[in-house]
């Protein structure tokens, strides 16, 4: 992974300027070096978890959100968390040990990944930073973000938590 603060490296981690892979390739890349297997697939635009499951043919809990969240002392980690539900700041920070995270803007998130909101996720982010996956997630295949506008990735959720090295925990709540 590289540094986005490093000299000659893009805002996102590599662009068309610099030569470096953008977006899904990116994505594509990391999961490929992980040894995951993940099925793109191109979609349509939507307006709602409940639109973006029915374009895809799946439940709205199949549909993973890869939150990004400040921690108090800077850093960032990922929160991988079901459509249908929501972090429970009390369990995560319960679990990190801390009093203080955060949600970022949509600029530090992009700084801090290389994505843009809408397309975050942990695989070919410039920084590998700490996941934590909600554990309802477990179990089966899921839907999530693949790093750029217009695709969804496939990937069965136990093989993508253990290729993250990711901390599986009870850290949501009902919406």
């Amino acid at each position: 992974m590289t540094d986005p603060a490093a000299p000659g490296q893009g805002r996102a981690g590599g662009s068309a300027d610099d030569g470096g892979p953008v977006g899904r390739e990116r994505f594509l890349a990391d999961a490929a070096a992980r040894g995951l297997s993940v099925r793109l697939v191109e979609r349509l635009a939507a307006n709602s978890l409940e639109e973006a499951a029915r374009i895809l043919g799946i439940q709205p809990g199949d549909i993973v959100k890869s939150l990004v969240v400040k921690h108090k002392d800077g850093s960032f980690l990922f929160a991988l968390i079901p459509g249908d539900r929501q972090i429970s700041w009390p369990k995560l920070r319960a679990l990190l040990g801390v009093n203080k995270l955060s949600l970022p803007t949509a600029d530090v998130a992009l700084d801090a990944t290389g994505y843009e909101r809408g397309t975050i996720t942990p695989l070919g982010s410039t920084v590998a930073w700490p996941v934590y996956a909600d554990r309802s997630i477990t179990g089966r295949r899921i839907s999530m973000g693949a790093g750029e506008h217009g695709y969804s990735a496939f990937v069965d959720a136990d093989a993508l938590t253990a290729a993250l090295d990711a901390v599986v925990a009870d850290i949501s709540e009902p919406n």
